[in-house]
């Protein structure tokens, strides 16, 4: 797999959400964080960052949802340049509105626990999981590598804006935008009230170091050439980098176990997207052996299977190693799927995918309002009949 081909995968896949998404929610204005520029925290393109806030009422008043844009990473100036043109690294590409559904959903019939608090959606423009931080600005290129600075403004006007009063926060996000809310989690609860609740939850965001059926370790390279052309070494949680390579502190397994905050991980086991790009990226399978099966589990032949109940394995084997203590939560469930918070048929609806016969939803929900605990696994695909299993576009687009 050429990494334009993921990005442009990425581009891809972030249209289609935003499409889906947009016919089940609530539409909420942009905002754009002007103030921001002069810190020079901008995206790609120099632009300033932005975020949409629906304001929280009632009981929710003080509580406050921070969520996280998914949509892939640059790892090179070449992919970079291609982001710097589309919503991913530039706020004027952005849509002023976009609907919030699922766990932004403002309805208590689409979302219990969260529906009347402040909810934010911060849009994702850096391609480094906001973890860059490269002063120079090469003048031909005119790329900004600033994802660190964009967190922290964002957060400033946050917490300009009530914020700083929270009594509950919880940040989240999808994917690339669950592996920030990892990476931030502690750096995310220090900035709020002491007395807070604040926790943190991770949508599809658990990226395992796994070779791909060429036996080549794809994605670590991929990792660690983000993290050199962003220069987010700095920004990387040092109870990593002070043991490992910075780039293998994209690696979630090599950050939880340090993470004091409590941490509630939501993964499909068989997630569609590290399938397709890290177990059988495009240069794995010239052949196309896999053309069907990774864009259709149901299409998998037996032996396929038997590969990807061992990617199963190695992915078990990384999460259960993290769920050491009651304040992390765990929902694991053997979908072919990537990201569950956005959607409102998979957050909470009536045919939702369920462990334990609990919803997502209400096992978020649990979890952080301690009602009860919640780390459940599921048994492996092809049992569980809740799964809403993603059928996937040509691999053109992978």
């Amino acid at each position: 797999m050429a990494d334009g081909s993921l990005c442009a995968w990425w581009c891809c896949a972030v249209a289609c959400a935003l499409a889906v998404v947009a016919a089940d929610g609530v539409l909420v204005d942009i905002t754009y964080v002007e103030s921001a520029v002069a810190k020079g925290a901008v995206c790609l393109d120099g632009s300033a960052p932005a975020y949409h806030l629906a304001r929280g009422s009632g009981s929710g008043e003080n509580s406050w949802l921070v969520h996280f844009e998914g949509g892939g990473w640059c790892n090179n100036v070449t992919t970079c340049l291609q982001r710097k043109r589309t919503r991913l690294g530039s706020s004027k590409e952005m849509a002023t509105q976009i609907a919030f559904s699922g766990i932004l959903s403002d309805t208590p019939d689409g979302n219990p626990d969260f529906y009347n608090w402040n909810k934010v959606k911060v849009r994702y423009c850096d391609g480094s999981s906001f973890t860059g931080d490269v002063e120079e600005v090469d003048p031909t290129t005119k790329l900004h590598f600033r994802g660190a600075r964009i967190w922290q403004a964002v957060m400033e006007d946050l917490l300009a804006k009530g914020m700083d009063k929270a009594e509950n926060a919880l940040i989240s996000g999808c994917s690339a935008g669950g592996l920030t809310s990892i990476l931030h989690c502690d750096r995310f609860h220090d900035l709020l009230p002491l007395a807070a609740r604040v926790k943190c939850l991770s949508d599809a965001g658990f990226f395992i170091n796994e070779k791909d059926v060429a036996g080549v370790g794809y994605i670590a390279a991929f990792f660690n050439d983000v993290v050199t052309t962003h220069g987010s070494a700095n920004n990387l949680p040092p109870s990593c980098t002070s043991m490992l390579p910075p780039g293998m502190c994209f690696f979630p397994k090599n950050e939880v176990k340090q993470i004091h905050t409590p941490l509630f991980i939501l993964n499909a086991a068989y997630d569609s997207w590290q399938v397709r790009n890290i177990l059988v990226p495009g240069v794995a399978d010239p052949h196309g052996k896999w053309h069907s099966c990774k864009h259709d589990i149901g299409q998998c032949s037996a032996s396929q299977l038997r590969v990807l109940q061992g990617f199963r394995g190695d992915f078990l084997k990384e999460v259960s190693e993290q769920a050491n203590s009651d304040s992390r939560g765990l929902f694991i469930n053997s979908c072919f799927v990537h990201c569950q918070s956005e959607s409102q048929e998979l957050w909470f609806s009536s045919d939702s995918p369920k462990l334990g016969n609990t919803t997502i939803a209400n096992a978020v929900g649990d979890w952080f309002f301690g009602r009860s605990s919640f780390q459940k696994i599921d048994c492996p695909y092809p049992c569980d009949s809740t799964c809403h299993n993603g059928i996937y576009e040509d691999s053109s687009q992978a």
